[in-house]
């Protein structure tokens, strides 16, 4: 799954590098090629003659034997590689400065003081040999280095010379010379015959490359999976138990393509051989680089995911999606920045060349820009966490995942909605998630004909049931009787439920509406219908006397029964106090 995201980024990398290798080839020339901006630039002391140029070589590389090996800049600084691909440089301008200090040391004792000192005139040749010849010239530039011919040549004048004795007192400095110098110095002529490109031992030397590095690939990924497969075993966290025994296996080719690097380096391939091979292998070790710090940052996002669904904060389950994100985009960018290294790429031109490329980017950034500042708003603002139902516009559901670009939105029909990060700036959100309560508020409508002391008996009924269920709030709660309806007298019920997601709430909201209806039943109360009565009266039906009063006495008798009623209940001459509700033990 990782390392098709790590192909798609890596070939987005190659395509960018290809299409602005040409750009960079023709800039390369230009400079190289206009001897006018060229004469400009100071032609260093010692580079500015034959004679200096030779005892510039000659001093870097005696200081390179009494042990100061990063003078090999300064010796390869006196050859002229303008014919070598800039890749491939480096390792290549090390390698023919070794070769050109063996085809010397088997020639003659060099006396710098008969190498002419003269700053113009034509080359200085040092010694015609039956496959080349060996020169200092002068370049555009106004610097005397060992010229191209020489750099293509050294190769093989130096198999020419190999059998050469080394000039009186050298004999004792052959083991400052690289093996692989040495080698190819020792391999019997057959060997060095040209069968198809290379010579036979270079690929034989291939061939054992190629073996060697598979062998260490299998045994590295065999020892890898060994210890991950005892390690999970013995691990405490249950997060690792169920990562993949491959999960190392990166390593194993990363090894595999350090002992191809380090070989190829060291067999003398011509430059387009070893271009092509140094590619290859240099991708291969991004690649498996990139993929293996992948795997790791997997793991430690294992780690942190635990820790997070252990921790009661929430804030780190929006938290510790984003790390391993973060990490993998660093990763990528170092193996940019490790690839173009690699091939001698400026970046600063790469981004310089983007051109049109670079204003269509700053355009596209503008929304990834809001959505980055919207993430950090939601992160810094605490607006949501993952697993909080919220509200935002026409979108409603259960926050799954927070990213740099968007939030993921798990709507109540199952369905996965992309919401831009970007809107959280400005858009009012609605937090289900953040309720310490969650409310009930309704009326339980009861028939007109229950009697007032079956009302009191079921409202004080209503009122323990909430003190006795556990999950609801104990220091506010109403049941009375609120509202003579239509059809029926309607006690208002406004309780709470404490708990921490909906799934709860609808189990205790359905335990105590069980828990009304068993307690109406015990009391003989009924629910009522919405009905209406309809009363029939017969013409020649006579009514009931009944006496008249006039308003003195109708307001006498209202009066007596009040009083009755509310000495039997509340008490003549009492004010009940407010309702407080008992603390919560």
């Amino acid at each position: 799954m990782h390392f098709k995201n790590i192909w798609q980024q890596l070939i987005l990398i190659v395509i960018l590098l290809t299409a602005a290798d040409s750009g960079w080839a023709e800039q390369a020339s230009e400079k190289t090629s206009d001897p006018e901006v060229s004469t400009k630039e100071a032609v260093p002391e010692n580079l500015k003659s034959p004679r200096a140029t030779m005892e510039t070589f000659l001093h870097a590389m005696n200081d390179i034997k009494r042990g100061a090996p990063d003078r090999i800049e300064e010796a390869v600084s006196t050859l002229d590689l303008s014919d070598i691909n800039p890749i491939v440089r480096k390792e290549r301008g090390q390698d023919l400065a070794w070769m050109l200090l063996e085809v010397l040391d088997r020639t003659k004792i060099i006396d710098v003081e008969k190498i002419p000192n003269r700053v113009d005139g034509s080359r200085y040749l040092f010694k015609r040999y039956e496959r080349g010849e060996v020169a200092i010239s002068r370049t555009d530039s106004g610097r005397w280095l060992f010229d191209r011919n020489t750099i293509n040549s050294l190769p093989l004048i130096m198999d020419e010379v190999a059998t050469t004795e080394r000039v009186s007192g050298k004999d004792d400095e052959a083991s400052y010379v690289p093996w692989h110098i040495r080698l190819r110095q020792k391999v019997p002529l057959p060997l060095k015959q040209s069968t198809f490109l290379l010579q036979n031992w270079q690929w034989i030397g291939l061939l054992l490359t190629i073996l060697a590095g598979v062998i260490i690939d299998k045994l590295i990924t065999f020892f890898l999976k060994t210890s991950v497969r005892r390690w999970r075993k013995g691990t405490r966290h249950d997060e690792f138990k169920e990562i993949s025994e491959d999960i190392l296996r990166p390593l194993g080719l990363m090894a595999m393509a350090i002992v191809w690097w380090g070989s190829i380096n060291l067999m003398g391939l011509p430059e387009s051989v070893m271009l092509v091979l140094l590619l290859a292998v240099k991708f291969l070790a991004s690649i498996s680089g990139v993929w293996a710090a992948y795997r790791l940052v997997d793991l430690v996002s294992a780690y942190l995911h635990k820790q997070a669904e252990l921790s009661a904060n929430k804030l780190d389950d929006a938290l510790v999606p984003l790390i391993p994100r973060t990490l993998k985009v660093f990763i990528t960018v170092i193996g940019f920045v490790f690839i173009a290294d690699n091939l001698n790429i400026d970046i600063s031109s790469l981004l310089a060349g983007l051109g049109l490329g670079g204003l269509a980017f700053a355009l596209a950034a503008k929304d990834m820009v809001q959505n980055l500042f919207g993430s950090v708003t939601v992160l810094m603002d605490r607006t949501f966490s993952v697993g909080d139902w919220i509200v935002v516009d026409d979108v409603e559901g259960t926050v799954e995942r927070i990213g740099f670009r968007s939030t993921r939105v798990r709507t109540f029909y199952n369905s996965v909605v992309t919401v831009p990060n970007s809107k959280f700036i400005t858009a009012t959100v609605d937090n289900m998630g953040e309720r310490r309560y969650r409310r009930l508020s309704c009326k339980l409508s009861l028939t007109y004909d229950t009697p007032p002391d079956r009302i009191e008996a079921f409202c004080e009924g209503v009122r323990e049931l909430v003190r006795q269920h556990p999950y609801m709030r104990k220091d506010y709660y109403h049941a009375y009787l609120n509202e003579f309806a239509a059809s029926s007298l309607d006690v208002l019920l406004y309780v709470f439920w404490e708990t921490p997601e909906w799934n709860t709430e609808l189990r205790e909201r359905h335990r105590f509406m069980l828990d009304i209806l068993r307690l109406a039943q015990r009391l003989g109360i009924e629910f009522a219908f919405p009905t209406q009565t309809l009363y029939m009266k017969k013409e020649d039906e006579t009514a009931d006397s009944i006496s008249e009063m006039d308003q003195q006495q109708a307001f006498a008798l209202g009066q007596s029964y009040a009083k009755s009623i509310v000495a039997e209940t509340t008490g003549t001459g009492t004010k009940p106090p407010p309702v407080v509700f008992p603390p919560i033990s």
